[in-house]
């Protein structure tokens, strides 16, 4: 689970020019605009990471102007997002651990206080575009899609020494994904399994493209016990359709058979084989920290624009074969969401 909420020491602080009340403090990757004189290198304080949604509570009220939200789905609170403030870009929220009475003094630097402080990851209510009838849980060989991003974990980089890498361009739509295993043929959305009643767009892209037959067709041939294919639905009426789309179509980023996630060579083999589209694949190289050795130097590396739209999302990157890694205790991959992005489209 996302530490949305943790303990964790200010790695540094900067002024910001021309600013008497502000300064800026450097927390983990991320950095995030803080009162002046409130922290010092070294302290430790509460960081809140951006996509939080944060409680209703008098510590929080100062961003009632800015950041106040209440949904059906959530119900009242904060939502962090980025945003700038006298020309420099604030990632999250940092606060003196003395605020929270509820946390115990000698908590150590890393431990998560998501649950303890009652914050949520924000999410918006589903779509009719990208939803359908829920039926249940995701199915067991369909895990959740979020990638941590290179911020949340700066050593991620050096993770990458020596290994083939290749960077692909995070398609901005819906994390969507099909899968086959002992209990039959899944569709499912990003939290979600869904019933093919006719209130699915994607169950409907997936029987107009034949995807389940080709894929238990596969699995045969394969000898498989399970397959799944993961990618990122964009359309008309996701996400604004930064990519300016005239119909539907569906990005594969990860594939997995029998349970383990394939390489970069076996996913385009596969998607190959199934007629199925990928995400564009921007760059292969070799050992990623000598390239980009810097989380500023891949949040340059992730900014542009999509071919036909918008200002693109950013970028994932991944080893071309997989390797399981500590630090997440996931597979190694991260994503570097543009900070250029960001600014322009989160609201």
């Amino acid at each position: 689970m996302r530490k949305l909420a943790s303990i964790q020491k200010i790695l540094d602080i900067e002024p910001i020019e021309g600013a008497d009340r502000i300064e800026l403090a450097h927390v983990l990757g991320w950095q995030c605009v803080v009162n002046k004189d409130q922290f010092k290198p070294m302290d430790i304080g509460v960081y809140f990471e951006i996509d939080s949604f944060l409680p209703i509570r008098p510590e929080f009220e100062f961003m009632r102007a800015s950041s106040y939200r209440m949904t059906a789905l959530m119900g009242e609170g904060f939502r962090l997002r980025t945003m700038r403030f006298r020309g420099q870009i604030s990632q999250g929220l940092l606060l003196p651990l003395s605020q929270f009475p509820e946390i115990p003094a000698d908590a150590e630097v890393g431990t998560d206080v998501t649950e303890l402080l009652g914050v949520k990851k924000w999410e918006i209510e589903e779509r009719v575009t990208t939803g359908g009838t829920i039926i249940g849980d995701l199915p067991h060989d369909i895990p959740h899609t979020d990638e941590t991003r290179v911020q949340e974990e700066p050593s991620l980089i050096q993770a990458f020494a020596g290994l083939g890498y290749y960077i692909s361009t995070k398609m901005d739509g819906s994390s969507h994904s099909i899968g086959i295993d002992e209990d039959g043929f899944h569709v499912t959305g990003h939290n979600y399994e869904y019933k093919d009643d006719g209130s699915s767009d994607f169950y409907e892209l997936v029987k107009a493209r034949g995807y389940q037959e080709k894929m238990e067709e596969f699995v045969r041939e394969q000898g498989l016990k399970t397959l799944t294919i993961q990618g990122e639905l964009c359309a008309p009426g996701i996400q604004q359709n930064r990519l300016r789309l005239t119909k539907p179509e569906w990005y594969v980023f990860t594939v997995r058979e029998n349970g383990r996630r394939v390489g970069l060579d076996r996913m385009l083999q596969i998607c190959d084989a199934l007629g199925m589209e990928h995400v564009p694949i921007e760059e292969v190289g070799t050992d990623l920290p000598a390239k980009y050795p810097t989380v500023e130097a891949l949040l340059a590396r992730a900014d542009g624009d999509y071919p036909n739209g918008g200002k693109k999302e950013g970028i994932v990157v991944r080893p071309t074969e997989p390797v399981f890694c500590p630090l997440i205790s996931a597979y190694l991959s991260m994503k570097i969401v543009s900070n250029k992005y960001l600014l322009k489209n989160e609201g």
